[in-house]
């Protein structure tokens, strides 16, 4: 089983644990609504707390995998792309995961890309509620 694999079932259980092991302690998550990227273990899985209660049917639809280049010296690493359909608060979601693995195997980069605008705008509005409410940022930042 791979580590998307894995991932995806993690996931589907929204087992937490299962989601730590499979992080690198570096991990950056770049989000759709935020422009900086979310960094380090403790920071992403406390996202990931707020995105497992936040998606309303949450599934994976589909995935391809390949290489990607990760780095300024165009070293490439393994990747896969992980094809999500989703709802926040009503709104109809498409989106994709892309995940890029170090040489350990685990999660080092993690980028994920939605549409329509207008679930993307409701996304951010009901993460950036959930992380105000678990303490993981202050109310007054935003994201």
């Amino acid at each position: 089983m791979t580590t998307a694999d894995r991932f995806r079932a993690a996931v589907d259980s929204r087992d937490l644990a299962a989601l730590d092991a499979l992080f690198a302690e570096g991990i950056r998550f770049y989000s759709p609504v935020k422009f900086t990227p979310f960094e380090g273990k403790p920071m992403v899985l406390g996202l990931f707390g707020v995105l497992l209660r936040t998606f309303e049917d949450f599934r994976y639809i589909g995935h391809f995998d390949g290489v990607s280049e990760t780095s300024a010296d165009g070293t490439e690493a393994p990747s896969e792309v992980l094809l999500f359909r989703a709802a926040v608060n009503g709104k109809q979601i498409h989106g994709i995961d892309l995940l890029h693995f170090d040489e350990s195997g685990r999660i080092k980069e993690f980028t994920v890309m939605v549409r329509p605008q207008s679930a993307a705008q409701a996304l951010s509005e009901a993460v950036l509620a959930g992380l105000i409410a678990d303490g993981l940022v202050p109310a007054t930042t935003g994201q």
